[in-house]
């Protein structure tokens, strides 16, 4: 379970701010004649579809529609940039090397030299601007590159449901120059809570954590994550997708929950009405509250009073709302 721990003056600085941090992430680019149409026949999102220059959130799934990775997609023209967790990376290399024709597609490991800058709260705009990063791109999930004497960044604003504002992603040097003046100038330096926050508000799983070893696309909100397409056609694990999203449901899906104290959880088992529903993956704790992550049985729904270690919590919709933080 992870567990984050923000006062009142951090919190408002995450959301209303311009916080930059870089984490562990991974890039890969896939290149070739081939490299979006091989891409399309195994991710869940239509990569072809949403043209150029655009980010895209997606996972790669097991023949049986289980979760290997998620992954954001910054495709250009003829190729594209995959953002994953770090510890995905080796997996989905050696994954592509048996899937994609080496004629069609070429996949380069990035990690080396290259890293991954994540910006958050709605000052993002602001600060790049007046640490000469900037323009941001105005439409959500579009992307740009960015040149200067240090050299050339891609850049990408978050899509409307994303729990950052806009990412940087280059040259591991050139990105880590502009980390560094961004904070100079006037942004707030973020750590691995601030981002594990900042994707509890808006209800994202993380990878190992929300998302586990048997996890369903629908169990953790990728439709409303917008992460799947049901128009593109056929993709690894397609089947088992569309069959939920059409003639059926999943038996648990990721909630939110919302009680009042901040005393640390030592167990993740959630009741209710003396049966066990589900277990706790995230927490966020505030001075005065706690907002978690919870699996929790469809049945299990938002308004109902569930129990964790005698404490009462209300289940609530994702993401969480301002009345939830603050009020």
């Amino acid at each position: 379970m992870i567990d984050v721990i923000l006062d009142r003056d951090r919190l408002d600085s995450l959301r209303s701010g311009g916080t930059i941090m870089l984490n562990e992430s991974a890039a890969l680019r896939v290149s070739g004649p081939g490299a979006l149409e091989c891409l399309q026949g195994v991710f869940t999102n239509d990569v072809v579809g949403h043209g150029s220059d655009h980010l895209i959130y997606g996972a790669f799934l097991t023949p049986k529609g289980v979760i290997i990775t998620d992954c954001w997609v910054m495709r250009s023209s003829s190729e594209a940039i995959l953002i994953l967790p770090a510890r995905s990376a080796d997996g989905m290399l050696a994954l592509f090397q048996r899937t994609f024709p080496p004629r069609l597609a070429q996949v380069t490991d990035l990690r080396a030299r290259w890293s991954v800058a994540w910006l958050y709260g709605t000052a993002v705009e602001r600060v790049l601007e007046r640490a000469a990063l900037g323009p941001v791109p105005s439409q959500p999930g579009a992307t740009a590159t960015w040149e200067s004497a240090a050299g050339s960044l891609l850049m990408a604003r978050g899509t409307v449901q994303a729990p950052f504002e806009a990412l940087l992603v280059g040259e591991t040097a050139t990105v880590e120059a502009a980390r560094k003046h961004a904070v100079t100038v006037c942004a707030q330096l973020g750590t691995l809570d601030d981002s594990h926050a900042a994707r509890i508000l808006a209800g994202w799983p993380a990878l190992g954590n929300e998302i586990g070893e048997r996890t369903l696309p629908q169990e953790v909100r990728f439709d409303d994550l917008k992460g799947v397409s049901h128009t593109k056609g056929c993709y690894t694990g397609q089947e088992t997708v569309a069959r939920l999203h059409f003639r059926g449901h999943t038996n648990k899906e990721i909630r939110g929950l919302r009680w009042y104290g901040s005393d640390p959880l030592a167990t993740q088992t959630i009741t209710h009405d003396g049966k066990h529903v589900g277990l706790v993956h995230s927490t966020l704790r505030l001075p005065d509250r706690t907002l978690a992550l919870a699996m929790l049985r469809r049945a299990v729904v938002a308004g109902s009073i569930v129990t964790i270690e005698g404490r009462e919590a209300t289940v609530v919709p994702l993401p969480f709302s301002t009345l939830d933080i603050e009020e």
